[in-house]
Formats: structure tokens, C-alpha cells, sequence
């Protein structure tokens, strides 16, 4: 069973300085029929302005991976942490039984955009925790960037859920298997790709149960994707 969830049906957000998309339910945007996906909570596609950002603010209990597209994000935490996410890196900050944290535009010029995406963890109040990784040098199609052991040098999550990242030239294509009783969304970040026979864009989500393989296929345009494969 497939179900698209397209772009345009998304809820949006504008606060001048921030402009965003909010696949799932969100902070003042509701929506009983789109409250998640198994234990995958927020998938906030983000543009920020330049200079701009999200002064310190607090998380508990909650599994946050973020993914920049374009530009550069400046983070700083209480855990003393202080770094830059640039496209073709992941970061995951574990919330546990609490972290206060601000993210901005790191630069003066330019716009940022990035998916953040927030994963509700199997278990509550554990010791907070940051973790970053540069997967850019991959050449895999399908990289696993997030699992729950940190298999091939992914970062871990307390969670069981292995997210993907895919970069798809033109003309690609490959078979995923799904085990029984695991469920897949897709979230299109850049480009065009085809899974199953359904056409999927940029911004369009894609949920898939009951299944045993999907099959994605690139035509005549690349494409950038998030998959997650999750019980």
C-alpha cells in the first residue's frame, strides 16, 4: 500500500524570516489525518533567511536528525557543543531528559535549507547527546546515515528506525527489500523519482506498508531523497 503525501497538501508557515513546510502536525498547524508516521513525529522542510535563525530553545525526550540541503547551519548547545552542518552531513541530537539548543543561518548572504526531522525515542530520559558526520565522500546510492547500532558508520539513534540517503543520477534505479512488519516513508528533498509507479516530486512524501520491495527509478532528471525504514 502506497500513499502519497504531495507538497502542495503540506502546511506552511511564514514568519519573515522563516519559511516553512510541515509534513506532519506542527506547532500551530493541525491536522488529524497527518499526526506522524510509526515513530517518525516532524519532517519540517526549512528555509531560513540569512543571519537568521532559532534563538535557544529546549527539547526533551525526542530523537532530532537534521539535514541541510543548501547552506550552512550554525548550531550551539549545552553540552558545550559548537558546529556548522553544510550539505552532505548529518546530525542527530539525542534530547533525552533535556538540551537546550539555538540554530542559525551561518551566513550573512546566503539563504539555508534544510529538512529537520524529529523521531520519538524508545526510551525516556537518558543522558543528552550530539553527534555529527560527514557522509558527502559516499558513493552509494542508498547510504545508511542512522541506525539504532551505528551499523556501517552510521550515527545511532534510540530508536529502530534506519534512515537512507539517496542521490540518484539520471536514469537509476534500484530494488529496496522491506522486511514483514517494517514500514518505509520517503521524503523528496531535490529532483523527480518514480517508486512503484508513482511519481513523486520535490517535497512529496511517500508512505509504504504492507509491501515486500519498492522499486526506484530516475528518468531524465536526478533526484535527492530521505528514506526511512522503520518498524
Amino acid at each position: 500500500m502506497l500513499r502519497i503525501r504531495k507538497s502542495h497538501d503540506r502546511g506552511s508557515a511564514e514568519h519573515g524570516w522563516l519559511h516553512a513546510k510541515h509534513t506532519f502536525s506542527f506547532s500551530s498547524y493541525y491536522d488529524e489525518e497527518h499526526m506522524g508516521f510509526r515513530k517518525l513525529r516532524v519532517i519540517n522542510e526549512d528555509k531560513v533567511e540569512a543571519a537568521q535563525g532559532f534563538p535557544t530553545h529546549g527539547h526533551r525526550n525526542m530523537e532530532i536528525v537534521t539535514y541541510v540541503l543548501e547552506g550552512a547551519l550554525e548550531h550551539k548547545d549545552s553540552l558545550g557543543t559548537g558546529s556548522v552542518i553544510r550539505p552532505g552531513e548529518v546530525q542527530i541530537m539525542s534530547a533525552g531528559s533535556g538540551i537546550q539548543h539555538s540554530e542559525f543561518n551561518h551566513s550573512k548572504e546566503n539563504l539555508l535549507h534544510l529538512l529537520q526531522i524529529w523521531i520519538e525515542p524508545s526510551v525516556n530520559g537518558i543522558e543528552p547527546r550530539y553527534a555529527q558526520k560527514d557522509f558527502s565522500s559516499s558513493k552509494e546510492k542508498l547510504k545508511l546515515v542512522v541506525s539504532p547500532t551505528g551499523e556501517e558508520d552510521s550515527l545511532s539513534i534510540k530508536q529502530d528506525v534506519k534512515l537512507y540517503r539517496g542521490i540518484f543520477d539520471k536514469n537509476e534505479n534500484l530494488k529496496f527489500s522491506i522486511l514483514p512488519a517494517r514500514h518505509v516513508w520517503l521524503q523528496i528533498a531535490f529532483g523527480k523519482l518514480n517508486v512503484n509507479g508513482e511519481q513523486l516530486e520535490q517535497g512529496d512524501g511517500l508512505a509504504i506498508s504492507q509491501e515486500s520491495e519498492i522499486t526506484l527509478v530516475t528518468k531524465d532528471e536526478s533526484c535527492s531523497f530521505l528514506l526511512f525504514d522503520l518498524y
